[in-house]
C-alpha cells in the first residue's frame, strides 16, 4: 500500500448549472448568449474519478473547465476523456490520478468565443475546425467573465433553424417585393391610361382656342365698325350695350381666352409628365431626354415647391442617354424628394426658432435671413481610370444648400446601401443606389458640407471609387450660396 496520503478535492465540487439562454425564440441576429449553455468547473488537482462520477450523472454535459486558483489552465470535452478511459488499462491509468495528468494526455485546441458572437458566426467557424474537432464543444466567455460550455450539436441545430427562418424571410420579402411591382406595374399602367383620357379632351381644347380667338376676334371687329357706321343707335341697343358691358368685354376677353390656353398648356404638360414618370422600361435601354425627365418630376412636386424654395437650374448640353427611363425617373424623384423634405423642414425650423428665442428671453431675434434652394446642374465630366484613359459620363447633381447631415447619418446611408443592410431592409436611396449603379452601371454618390464639421466640405462617396479618378468639376464652384449642404450626384456612362 502506498503511503502517500489519497488526494483531495479543493474546492468541493459543486453542481453543473444550465443557463437557458436570454431569448426563448431564435431570430437573425440571435448571439450565443441566448443558446443553452453550461456552467462547470473543476480544480485540476482532483481525482479522474470524482470528474467521472460528474459526467455519469449528468449525461448532456459536454465536458468541464479546468482551474487552477480559480485561473483557467485548460478544458476536457466528455468525448475526449470517454476516448482515454476506453483504451486498456485506462481507468486504472487515468481515475486515480489528478485531471491534470489526463490533461496534458487528452489536451486539444479549444474554440472560444465571445457570448456575443452572432450563432451562423459562431456557426461557420465551428465547421472550419480540422476533422477530428468538429464533434468538440465550444467554450464560451460570457460578459460577466465566466466560462460557459456550448454543445457543437446545440450550436448546429440553432444555426439551421436560423438558416430556415433566413430563408422564410428572403421568400416572404422576394414575394412580397414582387407584389409590390406588380401593383406599381398595374398602378403605372393606371396613371398613363388617365393621363391618355386627360389628353383627349385636352387636346380638343387647345385645338378649338385658336378658332375662338379667331372668331371673337372677327365678331369684335364687325361691333367696332357698326358703331363707326351708326354714330346714333337707337335707345334699345344703347340700353344692351350698357347691359353686356361691351367694353369691359373686349378687354377681358382676349385674356379670359389667354389664360384658358394657358391652362390647358399647363394641364397638357402634367398629363405628358405622368405619362414620362410611368414610363414602363422594356429589356434594353433607350436614349432619353435627361433635361425633360427632371422637368417633368419638378412639375409633378410643383405643389410641394412652395414659394420659400428656389430652384436653380444649370443645364448643360447633354446627347441623349441610353437608360431605363421609368426606373431613372423613379431615381430622380426620391432624391428630389428627399430635398424637398431636407429643405421644408429647415425652413419651418428657421422660422420657428426665432419664436422660440424671442418667447424665452423676451427680446426679438429676428431671421437669420436663411433661403432655402435646391440647384440641379447637368454636365458632361471626364473620369480617368488606372490607365490614364479618359472615359466620357453624364452628371446630374443635385444639390441644397442646407446644413448638411452629420457624419454619423453619412455613415448611417453608407452602411444602408452595403449589400447586407439592402437584404435586411430598403429604403428609397437604397434602391435609388442599386438601380444606378447595378441597372444602369453608374456611379451614386452623396457629399455633405456641414457648418459644424471640423473638415469644411467632407465628401463621402457611395460608390465605388477604387478604380476611377475624378477629375474636378465645375458645380463645385459654380454656386457660391451652396457652401453647405447636401448634394447628390449621379454618373451615367457614355457608351
Amino acid at each position: 500500500m502506498s503511503s502517500n496520503p489519497p488526494l483531495l478535492m479543493h474546492p468541493p465540487l459543486v453542481a453543473p448549472i444550465l443557463i437557458e439562454g436570454r431569448h426563448p425564440s431564435l431570430h437573425l441576429e440571435s448571439r450565443l448568449n441566448d443558446l443553452p449553455l453550461y456552467q462547470f468547473q473543476i480544480n485540476w488537482d482532483c481525482l479522474g474519478s470524482a470528474l467521472a462520477n460528474v459526467l455519469e450523472r449528468y449525461p448532456l454535459l459536454p465536458g468541464v473547465v479546468l482551474v487552477d486558483q480559480d485561473a483557467y489552465t485548460g478544458f476536457l470535452s466528455r468525448r475526449r476523456l470517454l476516448e482515454f478511459l476506453i483504451r486498456p488499462l485506462g481507468p486504472e491509468l487515468f481515475l486515480n490520478q489528478p485531471l491534470r495528468v489526463l490533461h496534458s494526455y487528452a489536451r486539444s485546441d479549444v474554440l472560444v468565443l465571445s457570448g456575443e458572437t452572432p450563432i451562423l458566426v459562431a456557426a461557420q467557424q465551428a465547421l472550419r475546425r480540422s476533422p477530428e474537432l468538429l464533434g468538440e464543444p465550444l467554450l464560451v466567455q460570457t460578459q460577466s467573465d465566466i466560462w460557459a460550455m456550448l454543445d457543437v450539436q446545440t450550436l448546429n441545430l440553432a444555426a439551421w433553424q436560423i438558416r430556415g427562418i433566413e430563408t422564410q424571410v428572403r421568400y416572404e420579402r422576394t414575394q412580397a417585393q414582387m407584389i409590390q411591382s406588380d401593383k406599381m406595374s398595374s398602378l403605372g399602367r393606371l396613371v398613363d391610361g388617365v393621363a391618355h383620357e386627360i389628353l383627349d379632351p385636352v387636346s380638343f381644347i387647345w385645338g378649338n382656342l385658336s378658332y375662338v380667338a379667331s372668331y371673337s376676334e372677327a365678331l369684335l371687329q364687325l361691333l367696332t365698325a357698326y358703331e363707326a357706321h351708326l354714330p346714333n343707335p337707337p335707345p334699345a341697343l344703347i340700353s344692351l350695350r350698357e347691359q353686356l358691358e361691351v367694353d369691359y368685354l373686349r378687354q377681358d376677353l382676349p385674356c379670359t381666352i389667354a389664360s384658358l390656353r394657358k391652362g390647358a398648356e399647363r394641364l397638357s404638360k402634367l398629363a405628358s409628365s405622368l405619362q414620362n414618370f410611368c414610363h414602363i422600361d422594356e429589356v434594353h435601354p433607350k436614349p432619353a431626354d435627361l433635361h425633360d425627365m427632371l422637368d417633368s418630376i419638378l412639375l409633378l412636386l410643383k405643389s410641394r415647391l412652395s414659394s420659400e424654395i428656389e430652384v436653380i437650374k444649370q443645364y448643360g448640353r447633354l446627347p441623349p442617354v441610353p437608360c431605363f427611363a421609368g426606373q431613372l425617373n423613379q431615381v430622380l424623384m426620391n432624391i428630389l424628394t428627399d430635398v424637398v423634405d431636407r429643405q421644408l423642414n429647415q425652413a419651418v425650423s428657421q422660422h420657428m426658432e426665432p419664436e422660440w428665442l424671442s418667447a424665452r428671453t423676451g427680446q426679438d431675434a429676428g431671421l437669420s435671413g436663411y433661403k432655402p434652394k435646391i440647384a440641379i446642374v447637368t454636365q458632361v465630366r471626364s473620369l480617368l481610370t488606372d490607365d490614364q484613359d479618359e472615359s466620357r459620363w453624364v452628371s446630374i447633381c443635385i444639390m441644397d444648400n442646407g446644413p448638411g447631415l452629420p457624419p454619423e447619418i453619412l455613415q448611417q446611408i453608407r452602411q444602408s446601401c452595403s449589400i447586407e443592410q439592402r437584404a435586411a431592409k430598403e429604403t428609397s436611396l437604397t434602391v435609388s443606389y442599386q438601380i444606378v449603379t447595378a441597372k444602369h452601371g453608374g456611379k451614386f454618390e452623396l457629399r455633405s458640407r456641414c457648418q459644424s464639421s471640423t473638415t469644411d466640405k467632407t465628401v463621402m462617396d457611395l460608390a465605388n471609387r477604387d478604380s476611377l479618378e475624378v477629375v474636378p468639376s465645375p458645380e463645385t464652384i459654380i454656386l457660391d450660396e451652396f457652401q453647405t449642404g447636401t448634394e447628390f450626384e449621379i454618373l451615367l456612362p457614355l457608351f
